[in-house]
Order: structure tokens, then C-alpha cells, then sequence
């Protein structure tokens, strides 16, 4: 994978998004916390957009229509383009479960800045990790839209990193996502 230089020509590092997708409870906010420790501590200016904290505040007018669930997206691409061009890296953590969600993420920020991760764990998994209890309230009809359950998540086709959570841990994930990102860290 090739990555272009932002706008800044900033040659010390060229950011661009990692873009963590998967089920809840598949892993994405533990393994972003832990990918954003490792690139601070080597010195790589990272924002973390986190999904929950996103809709707690810039996307707390957005519901879990299909519309909503696309612009809560949209409006997170467009915050880590953003971040990007300042010279940030990001570390984006959103369920995002349409691949035409996802793509649209990767035009708004740029194909050549843009790696998408994709977490795997089971339902069954992610299910028995739910520290929120959100599975236990769908599976008794208190949620509607529950993604993986009463809403769709399409499985990314062709994701640039595949990990399964149920048998990577996030120290390892970070690790892998690191590798791949070895190229844009390197002083140019």
C-alpha cells in the first residue's frame, strides 16, 4: 500500500486513518486505545475517534436510522480528514456496518491514507464481552436496529487488515496494524 504525503509536506510523518470496523464487542475500542499508546509512545501525534464518543456529543442529534448510522459516518471521515491535513494520525472506532458506509469513509479521506481494519469475533462472542448489556436488551426486543442482530453488518470484502479478536489479542493486533503502517511512520 502506498501513502502520499498530506498537504502540509510534512516529511517527518505523512498521517493518515486507521479505520477499525467490526461487531460490537468485537474489540475495536480496546485495540484503538492500545494502537494509540504505541504510536504516541514512538512519537506519532495520533486523535482517537471512538463511535460511543462521537454519538455522546458531536453526533448526539443522530439516531440509528440508516440515514443517521451513514452521516454519524460521514461526519467522522470527515473530522479525521480533517485531522489529517493538520497533521494527525487517526484511529477511527465505529462499528460503520455498510461497506458503502466504509467507502465513503475511504473517498472522504483519501484511498492512500486510508487502512481499514477489520475486527471478527463471533455474535456468541461478542455477546458473552457486551460490558454495556446492549446484546442481553436486543435479544429481548428493548433495542430495534441492534447491528448483527436486527440491522445489518456487511463483512468488509476486502479490508486492508483482517484480525480475529477471538484469537489475537490487542497487544498482537496493534502490533500487526503497526507493521503495516511501518512505511508512513518511517522518516521519508
Amino acid at each position: 500500500m502506498h501513502f502520499a504525503p498530506n498537504a502540509s509536506n510534512d516529511t517527518r510523518h505523512w498521517p493518515g486513518t486507521v479505520w477499525i470496523t467490526g461487531l460490537s464487542g468485537a474489540g475495536k475500542t480496546t485495540l484503538s486505545h492500545t494502537l494509540r499508546k504505541r504510536m504516541l509512545a514512538a512519537g506519532h501525534p495520533v486523535l482517537l475517534l471512538d463511535g460511543d464518543e462521537m454519538r455522546a456529543g458531536l453526533n448526539r442529534d443522530l439516531g440509528f436510522s440508516p440515514e443517521d448510522r451513514t452521516e454519524n459516518i460521514r461526519r467522522a471521515a470527515e473530522v479525521a480528514r480533517l485531522a489529517n491535513r493538520s497533521g494527525l494520525w487517526v484511529v477511527a472506532a465505529f462499528i460503520s456496518p455498510l461497506r458503502s458506509q466504509r467507502q465513503q469513509a475511504r473517498e472522504i479521506i483519501g484511498g492512500d491514507a486510508f487502512l481499514e481494519v477489520f475486527l471478527s469475533a463471533s455474535f456468541a462472542v461478542c455477546a458473552q464481552r457486551d460490558a454495556k448489556g446492549l446484546y442481553a436488551k436486543a435479544s429481548a426486543g428493548q433495542i430495534s436496529q441492534f447491528t448483527g442482530l436486527s440491522a445489518p453488518y456487511e463483512t468488509p470484502l476486502a479490508p486492508d487488515l483482517a484480525i480475529d479478536t477471538e484469537v489475537v489479542g490487542p497487544e498482537l493486533a496493534a502490533d500487526s496494524i503497526y507493521a503495516a503502517l511501518a512505511v508512513r511512520l518511517s522518516p521519508a
